[in-house]
């Protein structure tokens, strides 16, 4: 399925924030809301994983349901799951496109990486604390 994804602040994203090694932080950011129609097309229910696959890279994330995302969208929370999947390219502002992101979305078996994994994927250095 070809969507569009946006990203964003969430509540239970930003309240975990400081504790960004948590199993609470990775169930908060590690997630790919969708409309419930979009899953019923994609033959999965809430709480199956997708892979989602944009010019930046691909990542695995569980599917939550949400009324509010349009059909052919889908929102990711803010954390290191996004940035995996969000062009670095800044149009000389100094900081990415976080919407309107083209994405393939297809379900998957796999399993969703740890934080630690998708960090050092991106360049950046293993968290757990």
């Amino acid at each position: 399925m070809k969507a569009i994804l946006n990203t964003g602040r969430t509540i239970l994203q930003g309240v975990e924030v400081d504790h960004k090694g948590s199993p609470v932080y990775r169930a908060a950011v590690s997630v790919c809301y969708m409309n419930p129609v979009d899953l019923m097309d994609l033959g999965i229910e809430e709480g199956e994983r997708v892979l989602l696959t944009s010019q930046a890279g691909t990542i695995v994330l569980t599917t939550w349901t949400a009324a509010g995302v349009n059909r052919g969208e889908v929102f990711v929370p803010l954390g290191p799951y996004a940035n995996h999947i969000i062009s670095a390219e800044t149009h000389a502002t100094g900081m990415p496109d976080f919407k309107g992101e083209p994405v393939d979305v297809v379900p998957t078996d796999e399993r969703v990486k740890d934080i630690g994994s998708v960090m050092e994927e991106i360049g950046g250095l293993w968290y757990d604390h």
